[in-house]
């Protein structure tokens, strides 16, 4: 049998290009977090991937670098002779399925972030950031409440 499911993040922006039948398809590579090693640490694999026809279209037209998909598709291997005469060999998933999983508006948000937009929230609590601050009287909850 031979199945992928990838989720990882486009490393760029795809390209919609033609075969000379006028075929539409795309060629994009999909970051994917792989298996930690001992120390716990995990290394990126960037798949390379290409997906044809109306796929392809959608996937040119609404995504970009760092939109977060799943590929469901086949390993596909093949090869060619570069300008040198060398033969070389290619490994692709063959996408059969793409899925966005962020929308539009998620993705611009990310790519329009700034660093100060991830700063760590503060710790300090007081009357002026005490979301309950004015909510009123104390409440008592009976501890037999939770059995």
């Amino acid at each position: 049998m031979n199945k992928v499911l990838l989720v990882g993040r486009l490393t760029a922006k795809p390209e919609l290009r033609y075969t000379n039948s006028n075929i539409p398809y795309t060629r994009f590579s999909v970051a994917v977090d792989g298996v930690p090693n001992a120390n716990g640490e995990r290394r990126t694999d960037f798949i390379n991937t290409v997906a044809w026809r109306k796929q392809a279209e959608n996937i040119c037209q609404y995504l970009n670098k760092g939109s977060l998909v799943s590929v469901e598709g086949r390993i596909q291997t093949g090869s060619y002779t570069d300008k040198d005469g060398n033969k070389r060999y290619t490994t692709d998933v063959a996408a059969d399925n793409v899925r966005f999983l962020e929308s539009k508006a998620q993705s611009e948000s990310r790519a329009n972030a700034t660093p100060y937009d991830f700063q760590q929230p503060s710790n300090d609590i007081s009357i002026d950031n005490d979301p309950f601050a004015d909510f009123g009287d104390s409440v008592s909850i009976d501890d037999n409440f939770l059995d």
